[in-house]
Parts: structure tokens; sequence; C-alpha cells
């Protein structure tokens, strides 16, 4: 596998990685007990830690991509683990 094809697949993975940590642990001023400030949406929250979830987005992505890589490498799962029917007047015959 190619070097780009490799920082590109991460970046894939960093980028999922990072919506599904986004989330985890966000309170809003409401949650937190305290006053909205004006113009945040009730949904806005309190205080986000970005350089944790960098992180935390990391470790997670390269979990991961580790996990693809090593199935790259040594072929755990392929294409032909997973049967796919014919479509319908497919003849091989032919």
């Amino acid at each position: 596998m190619k070097l780009t094809s490799i920082l590109a697949i991460y970046a894939l993975f960093w980028t999922l990685s990072l919506f599904v940590i986004l989330p985890i642990g966000v309170k809003t001023s409401e949650e937190m007990g305290e006053e909205r400030g004006k113009g945040h949406a009730d949904s806005a929250p309190h205080r986000h830690d970005l350089k944790r979830k960098v992180v935390w987005t990391t470790l997670l992505a390269s979990a991961l991509f580790a996990v693809f890589y090593a199935n790259y490498v040594y072929g755990w799962v392929t294409l032909g683990t997973f049967p796919v029917p014919e479509p319908a007047g497919f003849n091989t015959a032919d």
C-alpha cells in the first residue's frame, strides 16, 4: 500500500472518529446549572475541551487503522468472505 493511500485512509478514520468522539461528555449550560450566554443556542456546550477530544480521536483512529492495516496485510476478511448472490437472469454457462 502506498504512503498516500495510508494517509488518505487514516484521514478518513480520523474524521469518522472525530464525529464519534465530539458528542461524548458534552453538557449544556443548563445541565451545568449556569446561565446560557447571550446569543448561544440551547444546545451549545457549556465548555468544550478540544485538545482532549483531538487526543481521544487520534487514539481511536489509530486503533481502527491498525486493525484495518493488519487485515490488509494478513487478509482476515476479504471480498470472498461474503457470499454475493448472482443477479437475476445472469447465466455463467454462456
